[in-house]
């Protein structure tokens, strides 16, 4: 072990975390609760305590919550937080962060900066045009859905249908418009989306998909086959990019999709430098490909590995390697959907139950292995697939197409 490393290792190193939502804030607690004992430093670009988002979608939009705050006491951690404050880029070969209020400098540093959502073409700096992926995004909303004005929502994928599903909720009119031919198209096979379309209409929103997007107006949206959508809110949900354009000329190697390119224990091209949650992605062994995951069960998971590598490097003792099974969940239009797995992978669909019904799960399998599941209204299913995927046990795919028997009971 070089002297440098050593000096690393001790408590006198300085750790700075850049960003402070979910991942960054586990990783600040996860390297208190593994035993680090050096500084750390959390920063952070909104002005606000760290938060949490699904809450900003749900109980905050609809006013029901003040806020999603972190449950943690920072200052009891001895974690020191810097608010308000940009990341600018990094210089390796320093060992420091540029922010917007000056140079940082830290031994080990991680990134976890998230990601940004995509802007709809040309709907810059028109009123009325919303994004919801933070604080400030669900505040300015939350009057525009109590004054029950005619919504339009473009995207038809997660995040569109949840704020569809809280503006009904508050008793909006409300039309998402897609540009593909089904909801959820970049994210699940058309025979697995298809029986979702049928919840808009359940719900009493209008689901117009084929639909792109002309231009926005005040007052309307103009669809490309001249079609105008009356829309006192426009609220924009086509997807998000990892937050890293700021990293150019670091030198830290990106991916195709601006993702940092991340390697089985969250290590970047950058020595010294972790990149966890969604800005990064991370070679799966058990899928045998890159995954780039922005899912909250990524940005709670993830840190454990990161302050673990952290303090490892003075003991000599890495983690084990990261390679968590994905897992996310949505409350749509009254269902409660749960996915687990990278579907993708498989080779072969299994239905549990109706999916024209309240409560249905779709497995995916590689060979006789369950390699992801969707559950819409099964939790139990879903439990017990997490677990199956994990494991590797090979399963018997007529006993899993019975939706009255144990998911875990199709073992071979």
């Amino acid at each position: 072990m070089s002297e440098q490393t050593q000096e690393r290792g001790g408590s006198a190193r300085r750790v700075v975390v850049v960003g402070a939502g979910m991942a960054g804030v586990q990783t600040a607690v996860a390297l208190r609760e593994q035993g680090f004992t050096g500084t750390v430093t959390l920063i952070g670009a909104e002005p606000h305590q760290p938060y949490d988002r699904p809450p900003l979608s749900k109980a905050v939009l609809l006013g029901t919550a003040e806020g999603s705050a972190f449950d943690v006491d920072f200052e009891a951690l001895g974690i020191e937080l810097r608010l308000g404050r940009e990341a600018l880029g990094v210089r390796p070969g320093e060992h420091l962060l540029d922010t917007s209020a000056g140079p940082v400098p830290y031994d080990s540093l991680v990134l976890a900066t998230g990601a940004e959502p995509l802007r709809l073409p040309g709907a810059e700096g028109v009123a009325g045009v919303h994004l919801l992926r933070t604080l400030d995004d669900a505040e300015r909303l939350r009057p525009v859905l109590a004054r029950q004005h005619d919504i339009v929502v473009v995207g038809a994928g997660w995040i569109g249908a949840e704020f569809a599903t809280a503006a009904r909720e508050a008793g909006c009119a409300v039309t998402v418009v897609e540009a593909a031919g089904r909801p959820l198209a970049g994210a699940l096979p058309a025979e697995v989306a298809a029986p979702m379309a049928g919840w808009y209409a359940d719900a009493g929103a209008v689901l117009r998909t084929h639909a792109r997007v002309e231009r926005v107006e005040p007052g309307a949206v103009v669809l490309d086959d001249g079609t105008r959508v009356p829309a006192g809110a426009v609220v924009v949900g086509i997807g998000a990019r990892p937050a890293t354009a700021w990293l150019a000329g670091s030198g830290i190697v990106l991916g195709p999709h601006g993702e940092v390119l991340a390697d089985d224990r969250l290590r970047t091209s950058a020595p010294d430098v972790h990149a966890v949650g969604d800005c990064a992605s991370f070679p799966s062994g058990r899928y045998g490909e890159r995954l780039l995951v922005h899912h909250w069960d990524n940005a709670l998971q993830g840190p454990r590995t990161v302050a673990a590598d952290i303090i490892g490097a003075a003991t000599g003792e890495p983690p084990p390697v990261y390679d968590p099974v994905p897992y996310f969940w949505s409350e749509q239009f009254g269902r409660f959907v749960q996915y687990a797995g990278h579907h993708p992978a498989g080779d072969t669909l299994v239905w549990r139950g109706d999916p024209a019904g309240p409560a249905w799960t779709v497995c995916w399998l590689r060979a006789d292995r369950l390699v992801a599941l969707l559950a819409v209204g099964r939790p139990r299913d879903l439990a017990q697939g997490r677990r199956l995927i994990e494991s590797g046990a090979a399963l018997d795919a007529r006993l899993l197409a019975d939706p009255a028997r144990p998911l875990k009971s199709a073992v071979a």
